[in-house]
């Protein structure tokens, strides 16, 4: 009797389109492009992250990657519209901006897995990881890491990394392989004026987070699940209505790249016919 092929392991399957409960979120880029076109487009050998639609100006995803991957291993895609996974801050204004570019979206990543299965055959593809950082769970982890780095250093330079690999590793049955690890982290770096960063130099101020959470597998077999896996992203990237914030302000130039055109005001405006709707 032939043994089934082995599937993702997941904390949950998704039931519905509710974002509340969704901490983390895993599914094959393949499966991603044809459910958002109006956000990722494969356009030969450019993946594209595009700007939202006029409908929801600041809604979205938020693409953290180093500019390029390899496409379940086989075919190399230059990134644009992504920010960069790791970035240098010189100013409390930059350190505001990049927290809101953080906090504001759902972040995602790319990465390669390589599984086998029953009769040894080797594949490697190429996912999306999707953190639903309005989820207090995931907001705190980060706002939490963010903080703690800060009354720590005494306005000295520090460097704060925060890595999704082992929770990522945990979804996969035993014998996989994270290909590219190391895109599941983002990182950034404050460089202070202080004349003398003892603690920096000597690798003290350097803190790693490693961030935990439930996945939940957005792939989807059938006709149903491809119905409320878009209905999911769709409501997930709605724009996000802040109770306390301070004005708009621009993304600064250190924590994006290859915005091409991209309208940065980070707070909705109100519409009477179409109000923005928070989710966690």
């Amino acid at each position: 009797m032939a043994k089934p092929s082995p599937s993702p392991i997941s904390s949950g399957e998704l039931r519905g389109p509710r974002t509340c409960d969704c901490e983390l979120a895993l599914l094959p880029l393949s499966q991603l492009l044809p459910l958002q076109p109006d956000c990722f487009q494969l356009r030969g050998d450019q993946l594209a992250v595009l700007r939202p639609p006029r409908y929801r100006p600041a809604g979205g995803f938020t693409v953290l990657s180093d500019g390029a991957l390899h496409h379940n291993g086989q075919r190399h895609c230059r990134l644009t519209g992504h920010f960069k996974r790791d970035v240098e801050l010189t100013s409390h204004r930059d350190y505001k901006d990049y927290r809101e570019t953080i906090l504001t979206r759902p972040l995602v990543f790319f990465t390669n897995v390589r599984t086998k299965n029953y009769s040894s055959k080797v594949s490697e593809k190429t996912y999306a990881l999707i953190v639903n950082t309005r989820h207090p769970k995931m907001r705190r982890q980060i706002e939490h890491g963010m903080n703690t780095v800060i009354s720590s250093v005494f306005g000295e330079s520090y460097k704060l990394r925060f890595d999704f690999q082992e929770v990522v590793k945990n979804f996969f049955p035993p014998g996989s392989h994270l290909v590219t690890g190391e895109d599941l982290s983002f990182s950034y770096e404050f460089k202070s004026d202080a004349l003398f960063d003892f603690f920096y130099w000597f690798g003290i101020s350097k803190n790693t987070v490693a961030v935990t959470g439930k996945v939940l597998n957005l792939s989807n077999t059938t006709p149903e699940k491809k119905e409320i896996s878009t209905m999911f992203l769709e409501k997930m990237g709605e724009p996000y209505v802040r109770l306390n914030s301070f004005s708009d302000r621009k993304f600064s130039a250190t924590s994006r790249d290859s915005i091409d055109g991209f309208n940065c005001s980070l707070t909705p405006q109100p519409s009477l016919t179409n109000p923005p709707v928070r989710v966690c």
